[in-house]
């Protein structure tokens, strides 16, 4: 798989993720397994690549950090 929207992190322990699944419902379920151990972005933008199964969204997260209850 080619990057997407390649992203320089200035830190140690930022990470970002790209999840890719058959459905919404399954990268959403990824999504939240990631944001119940870490500090990660809010909103999950989903989106299908013309022509390809499956969808793809991306996820920032602090590993540094776990989340917050």
């Amino acid at each position: 798989m080619d990057p997407i929207d390649p992203i320089p992190l200035s830190e140690p322990g930022l990470v970002v993720m790209d999840i890719t699944g058959p459905d919404e419902a399954t990268v959403q379920a990824a999504a939240a397994e990631v944001a119940a151990r870490w500090a990660t972005s809010a909103t999950l933008k989903v989106r299908r690549i013309p022509g390809e199964p499956g969808v793809t969204a991306r996820l920032f997260a602090d590993i540094r950090r776990t989340s917050t209850p």
